[in-house]
């Protein structure tokens, strides 16, 4: 018996491709629910090893998704619901085409409903899972939070996505659990640490809003993502608002509530206004006796070497120490600082924060209250001060939190020039980056008092300096008597070493031997001959992966060497300046 001949791609990437026209075939649906359904689902396409192969021999580039992603979506029930609203819809067009109003109304109260809770579970099995992927959830979410009525954005989504964010802040407070904050262009970097898991997000600045005058960004996709981010950090706020013993959803305090004359005070931005109120006031808790778990590190694993057990203490108590960073101090925001971003901060350190309450609602302490330490202020000067308290600005917040200690507020004054705001979300270690001198300052403390010395000496007057030169001559001089001296003595043990060398060579019968010079241009040409061969060596299918790597490092030292060129004629220009001064 012959075997039968099998036909060209019905194996190997031929069968394990498929076309999104072919996918869109075998599912029934149109395309724009397709892609909200591989949305929520977690299904991208892929790209295959041979283009060619898994198009079945086609030119051109297609969109292309796995066989068994496919079969996959084919049990989903959301789209017998997606159905569903494709029926709804054709009902509804019909009614309103014939003027059946009594039906219209009737298919309008029945309208289907999608539900996700099901697939939150199944995408995030646990709550650790959830935690892992929640970073760009709360970065849409906390976008959109701040979105007016758009025309594919609900304004149900909009309010959903205000309140949900909200309440997630609330949590953070509680649990004390913000580790890094930064300020950047793009808005708020903030990194907290829930149940041992980094979670990273944006808040964005709260500018007016103004339309995309083109269609450069597509609002219907980004809806469908927050469609389904929404479901799983509503998942989220639940579950940790229960492991903080408190309500959920949160019971704000009565004393919220604004009365009739505050109401008259609230400012254009309403949502903001409240949305800063809610956040100055403690959630209710279930009880009032709260547990905070301790960590505490022993060491069961004996391939762990104490160092690390002791850097992993050191780093526990740092943050124990951090939790409490603005315990009992009391600060007091102008009228131009942002209070959100401050209210938000201060209290996740256990500090107090209020505004002037004939501007803004939620205000809990006077500008007259003589227990304030601490005054934020973004403007020169001030007509009127009071003794008892700091005048700083906003960015000494920041910088203490990331440094992990109250930083010397005499370079935080108003009117001074800020210290640059560094971003702490970066590693010291990191290779093929540009960083600054003021950052491997803070890492390497021998470069800080290099720079605390340099500072001292283009600060120090003319006069200092004639006197230290009068100093540094008589020490010379001084110098110079001990070495005569001193050379004296040399020359006669000199005399003694060479008469008993002079004994010691005639019983040797060892040859002097010579000096090798090692040459350092050498040493290069060799090691570059090394690295050639070791190019040559890489194979074939890898040459095109390595050469892109190799331009991308080029473009990096490209990049690192403009920085740094820019920077030392920007420290050129500064001296200059400082030096007409003087």
């Amino acid at each position: 018996m012959v075997a039968k001949r099998k036909k060209k791609y019905t194996t190997g990437e031929g069968a394990q491709f498929m076309s999104r026209k072919a996918a869109l075939k075998k599912l029934q649906l149109s395309l724009n629910d397709f892609r909200r359904l591989c949305i929520l689902k977690g299904i991208y396409p892929r790209e295959p090893r041979n283009r060619k192969r898994a198009q079945k021999g086609q030119s051109g580039i297609k969109t292309l998704y796995h066989v068994k992603d496919i079969q996959f979506l084919l049990h989903e029930p959301i789209i017998w619901r997606l159905r569903d609203y494709k029926i709804f819809n054709k009902k509804v067009g019909r009614a309103r085409a014939i003027k059946d109003f009594e039906k219209l109304h009737k298919f309008l109260n029945n309208h289907p409903t999608l539900k996700l809770d099901h697939i939150v579970k199944e995408r995030y099995p646990t709550f650790i899972d959830a935690l892992r992927d929640l970073d760009d959830c709360l970065t849409l979410c906390f976008l959109f939070s701040t979105f007016p009525s758009l025309a594919h954005v609900p304004r149900d989504q909009s309010a959903l996505c205000q309140r949900l964010t909200i309440e997630f802040l609330h949590a953070i407070i509680e649990a004390k659990a913000l580790r890094k904050v930064f300020i950047s262009i793009k808005g708020y970097y903030y990194q907290a640490e829930i149940k041992g898991e980094t979670v990273t997000w944006i808040v964005p600045h709260h500018f007016c809003f103004e339309p995309q005058e083109r269609a450069e960004v597509d609002f219907k996709i980004m809806s469908t993502f927050v469609e389904f981010y929404t479901i799983l950090l509503g998942f989220v706020n639940f579950r940790l608002y229960h492991s903080l013993n408190l309500f959920y959803p949160p019971k704000f305090n009565s004393s919220i509530a604004p009365t009739a004359a505050e109401k008259a005070l609230v400012d254009s931005e309403a949502f903001l206004a409240e949305r800063v109120c809610a956040l100055n006031f403690p959630v209710s808790k279930m009880s009032a006796d709260v547990i905070e778990d301790e960590v505490e590190i022993d060491n069961f694993n004996n391939d762990e070497s104490p160092e690390k057990v002791e850097e992993a203490k050191k780093e526990a108590e740092k943050i124990k120490k951090l939790k409490t960073l603005f315990k009992g101090l009391k600060f007091f925001l102008n009228r131009e600082v942002p209070r959100e971003p401050f209210v938000f901060v201060i209290r996740c350190f256990g500090g107090e924060v209020s505004w002037d309450k004939s501007l803004f609602l939620g205000s809990t302490f006077d500008e007259n209250d003589e227990s304030i330490t601490h005054q934020i202020v973004d403007r020169p000067s001030m007509p009127k001060q009071f003794i008892s308290r700091y005048y700083v600005q906003p960015q000494w917040v920041f910088d203490s939190i990331n440094a992990r200690e109250l930083l010397p507020i005499n370079k935080y004054f108003m009117g001074e020039m800020l210290p640059p705001h560094l971003s702490p979300f970066i590693d010291p270690d990191r290779d093929q980056q540009y960083i600054p001198p003021e950052e491997r300052a803070l890492y390497d403390p021998t470069q800080l008092e290099e720079q605390h010395k340099k500072d001292e000496e283009m600060e120090s007057d003319d006069d200092d300096d004639n006197s230290d030169s009068e100093d540094e001559d008589l020490e010379q001089n001084r110098d110079q008597v001990r070495n005569d001296d001193d050379e004296n003595e040399d020359e006669d043990n000199l005399e003694e070493v060479a008469a008993e060398n002079m004994k010691k060579k005639s019983k040797l019968s060892v040859t002097s031997g010579e000096v090798y010079k090692e040459v350092p241009w050498e040493k290069n040409r060799q090691e570059r001959q090394e690295y050639r061969l070791r190019e040559k060596m890489v194979k074939k299918k890898h040459k095109k992966l390595y050469k892109s790597m190799m331009e991308g490092r080029n473009e990096r030292a490209k990049e690192i060497w403009l920085l740094r060129k820019k920077r030392r004629l920007h420290d050129e220009k500064k001296a200059a300046k400082k030096a007409k001064k003087t």
